[in-house]
């Protein structure tokens, strides 16, 4: 038996907790390595392992996979295939010989869910951080999540109502991101930003945001530096700079840029990681459809949304999603306080005609408000560590069997 200790708050937990913490994507990597923080300062003897990136790694959690395996969408899955089962097997083996005391999923549904499954059946109790979006598609998940799941931490209020005719445990957290980002400002001024980036000062800025996904840039990257190169023929003082997620090789991007044959005159900067400065930095955006909006919005940075797929996927999405809007700041505020060119709609010319109303004037002043307003709905920060004390909870509750 492990050695017993008291904790803070007076419960007595193994003093050498078996974590495993599985997050599929960038934005998941940044709530996930968040969470480990705050777990670790409650539970110091834990130890953490599992799929994450970067951010995970710099928490020191032992990496089983790296979640650039997994960075792909479900309906883009075949040519990853081999990938994601040798990370399923991984995480397989992990359950079978490390036996957690307690599973943490973070968000990516996709490999989550069906990982949620597996993990309960062999008996670690189950934490999943960040509800699958049943209240846009799917909804029969619910079901599914409640049989699997021990405790659900959800990151917004209406979240919790979905699930109120299951037994399932749900617990409102709050939004990760209005903490990250809080700190993140505190400590970083915008012309601090673009020095450290080698960007210029005094220019007007557009960020990129084509996606953190193989398949997203597949389909973004090259209608966005159209757009880009739109703009710039009628606003040649913006620069540009394009967001290279952690998950994507820079040789990809290297390559869309190279076949696009942008004009001399254009400066375009590619920058790897380190989103926040970039956001920080940037007078407006044009980012896909993701978590990326939400960092756009809590950041007052304008923005438009915009975004393709295969024809297939969009006939079939059109049928499955139950919202009108795919930007969640769109979705919180109840209208389309950010425009969304998807699509067929997605056309360069009118993408560039969007961006360039929210260069100045009325049109970007009105934005900002309501991201503003978007932004205090949220309510106070503090998700990380609400969520680390359900899991001291769960794990307190585990030493008293």
């Amino acid at each position: 038996m492990p050695e017993r200790r008291m904790n803070p708050k007076g419960s007595s937990m193994p003093d050498c907790s078996k974590v495993l913490v599985c997050s599929g994507d960038a934005s998941g990597d940044l709530l996930a390595a968040d969470f480990v923080r705050a777990l670790r300062t409650r539970c110091p003897g834990a130890r953490f392992f599992g799929i994450g990136g970067d951010q995970m790694q710099e928490e020191k959690v032992e990496l089983l996979v790296h979640q650039r395996n997994l960075a792909v969408g479900l309906l883009n899955i075949f040519p990853s295939l081999r990938r994601i089962i040798s990370a399923w097997l991984r995480l397989s083996r992990a359950l079978r010989e490390e036996k957690p005391d307690l599973v943490v999923l973070v968000d990516s549904p996709d490999f989550n869910l069906p990982f949620a499954r597996k993990a309960a059946r062999s008996g670690a109790p189950v934490l999943y951080y960040v509800s699958p979006q049943v209240w846009a598609w799917r909804k029969g998940r619910i079901s599914k999540i409640a049989k699997r799941v021990d405790r659900l931490a959800v990151i917004f209020p209406f979240e919790a109502e979905l699930y109120a005719g299951t037994d399932l445990q749900v617990d409102f957290v709050g939004h990760p991101l209005v903490d990250r980002i809080g700190r993140f400002r505190d400590q970083h001024q915008r012309e601090a930003c673009r020095v450290a980036l080698g960007l210029d000062v005094d220019a007007p800025l557009l960020l990129l945001m084509p996606g953190s996904r193989r398949n997203e840039i597949q389909f973004c990257l090259a209608p966005f530096l159209e757009s880009a190169r739109l703009l710039h023929v009628e606003h040649p003082e913006v620069h540009m700079v394009l967001s290279v997620a952690p998950t994507i090789e820079r040789a990809a991007i290297e390559e869309g840029i190279r076949l696009a044959n942008l004009p001399e005159t254009l400066r375009l900067d590619v920058i790897h990681g380190r989103s926040y400065e970039l956001i920080h930095a940037a007078d407006l955006a044009l980012a896909k459809p993701g978590t990326s909006t939400m960092e756009l919005a809590i950041f007052g940075c304008p923005f438009v949304v915009s975004g393709k797929t295969t024809r297939f996927t969009y006939f079939i999405s059109r049928f499955l999603l139950h919202i009108t809007a795919l930007a969640m700041p769109n979705l919180i505020a109840g209208r389309h306080i950010v425009p969304e060119l998807l699509q067929a709609e997605a056309d360069p010319p009118r993408v560039a005609e969007a961006l360039t109303a929210l260069l100045n004037g009325p049109a970007r002043e009105t934005q900002q408000r309501e991201l503003a307003a978007v932004t205090n709905s949220l309510g106070e920060g503090g998700a990380a560590d609400r969520t680390a004390a359900i899991a001291e909870e769960m794990l307190g509750a585990l030493a008293k069997t």
